[in-house]
């Protein structure tokens, strides 16, 4: 590496910036790093400033920082980056601890101004009037007191890139303006160190492991107040994985570990891959730590092999919740999931949840109910039957539920598998065998069907509780056959959701949602109220009660109809939903969120928009790191006979 001086000053910021440079891409011995970071910069607070919880000889310190000539905005980056501003309340350790707290001030100041494209900046530190560059290490200052340190700063001239070239040892010539480091560009030095970073990671995105610095000159020129950087690099050779090694299982079985980390040997090294492996073994839910990496060097047959480092966690979960709600009244639930049940993370799970009670009580917009509703059930998962990223799913489960349109015993066996394509694209697709028996105002029905769902799901949304960007599209087909009835009929829908910020910071996002769907294959009364299409709720059209939208039976019983459903509804063959809310950052944890939501459900195929009902409303979120904790308020604007004056709902994550 060589550094050139013009300026004192500026060769002091060119080597800082080429020294951090390499600090930042590959790991150093304590020695190499104290040679290579003179100036401390790149070294942590806990590292400099391990003091325990009692001070010996507390002195106490005042402290004045004065930028000039004053530059907007930098004098606030300066008290920020400065210790003895942030820490003047607090006591140092004798005057050897103040002389060192300043030293590193100095040191963080510096950091400062170069981060800000100043490379010929001054900082002058006093304490008691003397300048801390000429005091001994021993240096003793009168304590009786509070001690004044007085930091003064010179910002000097702002600096811009000069010279750039990138270069191999193989004369390949990279491009500096895919890096952005374009002659007159901003000369940050974090900004540098991140391009550098980059070119590191695009030779390893080509298969290269082992890129290694061959040659950097760093000049920042006084006189012109420009920055020119030259890197020279040894990419090596694409190089192919070779075999994966496991450690730390104990129950795991390690060849289904490398089986599942999906590296084949003789493909080429990606760090991407790395990093796929490492999300699938996390995924299996048998993990409490995952690290996947490469070795140190190749083998002896030029692959380079892949380690990979597992801690187990407990295999047996137990959990419980409780739910309550002002129109569907107070529920509980309950599961045991085991994992790992033969040594290839295989899991069953067994829930239960009795819910709805006392709903009868406390809810004047919905419909008498017999005691409570049930669910119980037993979902058996085994990873990697098609590959790794591949999950067999088979469940069985029974229930009881009493929504506003049917009473509905069931009990239900599927067998499937979910197949991840991609990063952003899935497959569902399965067998499902289900019995029945439906009771609605026209009276008592049962059905056994048959049917083979798949579903497609495209999501690139960049996080799936709370999105700021991204869309998420998913289409659903079952094709169905009642034996009983003898009836074939498909159910089909699409949804799309799509998010877009305006700033930076995600202070304002707007959110859209759009769904439609349609059973096709045989009439209304000979699909099953369960396979018909509903809207109102809190995942649909809020301000509307659960199932309140769409065509109802008749206000009074007819001879042999059932009077619990009088003027309940009887679903439909078609749907269309539309959402869009504004999430407003009021704060950085609580958003504010107006929406409108609106809908239609049809007894034809294709949705009445002549019916179509609007909600609106508005919500609040506090987010948190488990995802956002969401409160909507709606109001239907146009409420049917079993819709109240408003709704609340609640729940983790947003609305959609």
């Amino acid at each position: 590496m060589r550094i050139e001086f013009k300026g004192l000053l500026g060769g002091i910021a060119a080597f800082a910036v080429a020294s951090t440079s390499l600090l930042a891409l590959a790991p150093t011995s304590a020695d190499a790093r104290s040679l290579l970071d003179p100036f401390g910069l790149f070294t942590s607070d806990e590292d400099e400033d391990e003091e325990g919880d009692d001070i010996v000889d507390p002195v106490e310190y005042t402290v004045t920082l004065t930028v000039s000539p004053e530059i907007e905005d930098l004098e606030s980056t300066l008290r920020s980056a400065s210790t003895l501003v942030a820490d003047e309340d607090e006591a140092v350790s004798g005057s050897l601890g103040l002389l060192s707290k300043a030293r590193n001030d100095r040191r963080r100041l510096v950091a400062a101004l170069f981060e800000n494209s100043r490379y010929g900046g001054i900082v002058t530190i006093r304490i008691q009037g003397q300048d801390i560059a000429e005091l001994q290490p021993d240096a003793t200052f009168d304590t009786s007191g509070p001690v004044p340190v007085e930091i003064f700063v010179q910002p000097g001239d702002l600096f811009t890139v000069g010279r750039v070239a990138l270069s191999t040892d193989n004369g390949r010539v990279l491009d500096p303006e895919t890096y952005e480091l374009t002659p007159g560009s901003s000369a940050d030095s974090t900004r540098i160190l991140a391009a550098e970073n980059q070119v590191f990671r695009d030779l390893r995105n080509e298969g290269r492991p082992f890129v290694a610095v061959t040659g950097r000159d760093v000049v920042a020129d006084h006189a012109t107040d420009t920055l020119d950087y030259a890197l020279e690099l040894s990419p090596g050779e694409p190089v192919p994985f070779g075999q994966t090694s496991v450690t730390g299982t104990q129950e795991v079985i390690p060849g289904f570990v490398a089986y599942m980390a999906g590296i084949e040997p003789g493909t080429i090294y990606s760090p991407e891959d790395l990093e796929l492996a490492r999300e699938r073994l996390v995924s299996l839910g048998v993990f409490s730590s995952v690290n996947v990496r490469i070795a140190d060097a190749q083998a002896s047959d030029g692959t380079v092999p892949v380690l990979v480092e597992v801690s187990e966690r407990p295999f047996n979960t137990l959990g419980a919740g409780a739910t309550f709600s002002n129109t569907d009244g107070a529920g509980v639930n309950a599961y045991y999931e085991r994992r790992n049940l033969f040594g290839r993370a295989e899991s069953i799970r067994l829930e239960g949840s009795v819910s709805r009670i006392g709903a009868n009580e406390i809810s004047d917009n919905g419909r008498e109910i017999d005691g409570v509703d049930f669910r119980g059930g037993a979902t058996f998962r085994r990873p990697g039957v098609l590959g790794p990223d591949s999950v067999y799913v088979g469940s069985l489960i029974a229930l009881r539920e009493q929504p506003l349109a049917y009473d509905r015993y069931s009990i239900a066996g599927t067998s499937g598998v979910e197949y991840k394509i991609d990063e952003v694209q899935s497959v569902i697709a399965g067998i499902r065998v289900e019995y029945e028996e439906i009771t609605d105002y026209l009276g008592d029905d049962e059905f056994l069907i048959a049917s083979a769902p798949l579903t497609y799901t495209f999501d690139n949304r960049d996080d799936e509780l709370n999105p700021t960007e991204g869309l998420r599209l998913q289409a659903y087909v079952e094709p169905s056959y009642d034996a009983l009835g003898s009836t074939p009929f498909v159910k089909a829908r699409g949804d799309v959701s799509a998010y877009l910020s305006f700033d930076e910071n995600d202070r304002f996002i707007v959110a859209g949602r759009a769904a439609l769907g349609s059973v096709f294959g045989a009439d209304l009364e000979d699909v099953p109220n369960s396979r018909r299409f509903y809207a109102g709720g809190g995942g649909s059209v809020r301000g509307y009660v659960f199932q309140s939208i769409g065509p109802y039976y008749p206000d009074f019983a007819l001879p042999g109809t059932n009077p619990i459903f009088v003027d309940t509804p009887t679903g439909g063959l078609s749907l269309f939903e539309a959402s869009a809310e504004l999430r407003i950052g009021v704060t950085e944890n609580i958003q504010i969120v107006p929406f409108i939501d609106g809908g239609t459900v049809s007894d034809d195929l294709f949705p009445d928009f002549g019916e179509f009902k609007l909600g609106a409303g508005v919500g609040a979120r506090y987010l948190t790191s488990f995802g956002p904790i969401r409160i909507d308020v709606g109001i239907p604007l146009d409420p049917g006979p079993r819709d109240g004056s408003f709704q609340i709902y609640a729940g983790i994550g947003q609305a959609f």
